[in-house]
């Protein structure tokens, strides 16, 4: 895929930015509704994909961010794909003995972004990208989401009916290392987290390898620590 470099200038609200091209100032449409404010700075360099398409506001996206000297990708609902993609080419281990694959299942008045099936169990799969890191360190939300809280509950209430339940957390920031909530902006969906994992709902983060013409999921888990304090304790479910 073919991008345009660009020169980040500033961001009036959580769907556009303001970019500079060639010279030019131009509007882009930001696919992705967190704060990103340790990635959007002003100055920075971004990629963005064009659109040749005559109806639209924008005619460019914002699909990547320099940051710390790699590729962030801030295209949030492209971690599903990523993610579900991978399962497809079975790089997700935990989640490879399933014959059923679909993307979006309807459960009540949610929708759950994979589902999967072995023909006997069935097995829910919510996907959360992560692009916040702190000295190494991947945190979810970077701003507090009603949303992502009601997925867990979800997921737990899925759980208690006797169905695999699993949220899995894509770093998109090539930077983290280990994954653990983001306490400090979102208390209530840091401590249903936890409430999450007790009530058995599994926990998979990984990592994935952002280029220009594509992006892949490494396929190996990534630790995770899902206390508000940190010591020297980290979680591996691999």
């Amino acid at each position: 895929m073919d991008y345009v470099k660009g020169i980040f200038k500033n961001r009036p609200n959580r769907f556009i930015a303001e970019v500079e091209v060639d010279g030019n100032l131009e509007i882009a449409h930001v696919p992705n509704t967190g704060r990103c404010r340790e990635l959007l700075i002003d100055g920075v360099v971004v990629w963005l994909k064009p659109s040749d398409n005559p109806k639209r506001k924008t005619k460019f996206s914002l699909h990547f961010v320099e940051n710390k000297n790699v590729l962030v990708s801030i295209y949030s609902q492209q971690a599903n794909s990523i993610v579900y993609n991978a399962i497809l080419d079975g790089k997700i281990k935990e989640l490879s003995d399933y014959s059923i694959h679909q993307r979006e299942k309807t459960v009540d008045n949610s929708r759950i972004d994979i589902y999967l099936s072995d023909g006997t169990e069935e097995c829910y799969v919510e996907v959360k990208g992560v692009t916040l890191v702190v000295d190494g360190e991947a945190r979810f939300p970077d701003a507090p989401t009603e949303r992502g809280s009601k997925h867990l509950n979800e997921l737990i209430k899925l759980k208690k009916e006797g169905k695999r339940s699993v949220v899995f957390f894509l770093v998109q920031h090539p930077a983290g290392k280990f994954f653990r909530p983001n306490w400090e902006n979102d208390q209530i969906f840091s401590k249903t987290l936890n409430e999450a994992y007790n009530a058995g709902v599994e926990i998979l983060v990984y990592g994935c390898d952002n280029q220009l013409d594509g992006i892949t999921l490494i396929p190996e888990a990534l630790d995770f620590d899902l206390r508000e304090n940190i010591s020297n304790s980290i979680v591996n479910d691999k």
